[in-house]
């Protein structure tokens, strides 16, 4: 149920729950909210792993095959449930550069149609966005981007997600819909895609690979335990108020080569174990947010505070995980070898 004096949730629809944030929050869901039902909407695509849920109690969770951008299929499921955490999106910033119109479908048009169920049922909506859509960060400025930041994004990827917001502001104001948003830092734990930066890392030193580095590696993140980001969702779904935007961030800022070389240092490779490659087009420098509001208004506080544990437990999960990983790692490095990363 939700907190006191918030929205009660006990039926929820969670879109693209197969993916590694959204299936992350529905075990956090049936973990620490037993009155809480699933409904997962994923069409399933290759970042999407339905073995991510398979586990959980069918009574609490159930599945549903489809698009978000199929209006029939949201007129049909939507009814009964009381909000809409919606995590669905194309996310990769390599696959928005090489194919953007997947991007502005699936991101931009998933949300309009969302928007226009969510108006004509009467439902809730969280929409999950990213710091990506403020743009970068010099990385010797000090400051941290706030809600009320401009938008710059820089990739077809945070540019659609910036679009996404913009509608859901439009919707909330206009229309009256129910909403809030919240934009996070950059997530790393369990059931991540190998194509991901963490992920893409770990898997390589555990099939004998050579871990890979974009450039200089100097592009700087704000790491945060996908477990944490979760507990921030919950929170806002259920005390945020209607109309804000919350950012997320655990503010444990770290550069892509101190990162590869602390996952190389944990297991046990050598610190300059790897190889540099051609750079993304566009890489933005610096991401950072200021998570003081969520923390002032919810009371929020990240659990995972100490980086080198948190990615040991990484470790540890692709280690005794290599089932779920090992089908689509050969095809992903394919796809990287040919663009020459």
């Amino acid at each position: 149920m939700g907190e006191k004096n918030g929205r009660a949730l006990e039926r929820i629809v969670v879109t693209g729950g197969c993916g590694f944030i959204g299936s992350n929050f529905v075990r956090h869901v049936v973990r620490e909210h037993p009155g809480v039902r699933v409904t997962v909407i994923d069409k399933l695509t290759y970042a999407a792993n339905p073995a991510s849920i398979a586990d959980l109690p069918p009574e609490r969770v159930r599945l549903v095959v489809g698009d978000v951008c199929d209006a029939s299929l949201l007129d049909r499921v939507l009814p009964g449930h009381d909000a809409v955490i919606h995590f669905a999106a194309e996310s990769h910033n390599d696959n928005s550069i090489a194919d953007p119109g997947a991007f502005v479908r699936n991101n931009v048009d998933g949300t309009f149609r969302l928007l226009e169920a969510c108006r004509a049922h009467d439902v809730f909506l969280h929409h999950v966005s990213t710091d990506e859509v403020y743009g970068d960060l010099a990385l010797d400025d000090p400051a941290r981007f706030s809600e009320g930041s401009p938008y710059r994004p820089s990739s077809p990827y945070s540019a659609t997600k910036a679009s996404s917001d913009l509608l859901v502001r439009a919707w909330a104001r206009t229309f009256g819909v129910r909403a809030t948003i919240s934009c996070c830092s950059n997530n790393y734990g369990p059931y991540q895609n190998v194509e991901k930066f963490v992920p893409r890392q770990i898997t390589n030193v555990l099939v004998g690979a050579r871990p890979r580095l974009y450039g200089s590696g100097r592009n700087v993140r704000d790491w945060i335990h996908v477990e944490d980001h979760c507990r921030a969702v919950w929170e806002i779904a259920t005390r945020g108020r209607v109309g804000e935007t919350y950012l997320v961030a655990a503010r444990s800022e770290r550069s892509n080569l101190e990162v590869l070389r602390l996952i190389l240092e944990r297991m046990g490779r050598d610190a300059d174990d790897f190889d540099v490659v051609r750079d993304r087009p566009g890489h933005d420098r610096r991401y950072a947010v200021d998570p003081s509001k969520l923390e002032r208004e919810l009371g929020w506080r990240p659990l995972h505070t100490n980086l080198a544990e948190g990615i040991d437990q990484t470790i540890a999960w692709y280690r005794a995980h290599p089932s779920w990983w090992l089908p689509t790692k050969r095809a992903t490095e394919a796809r990287y070898a040919a663009r020459g990363q």
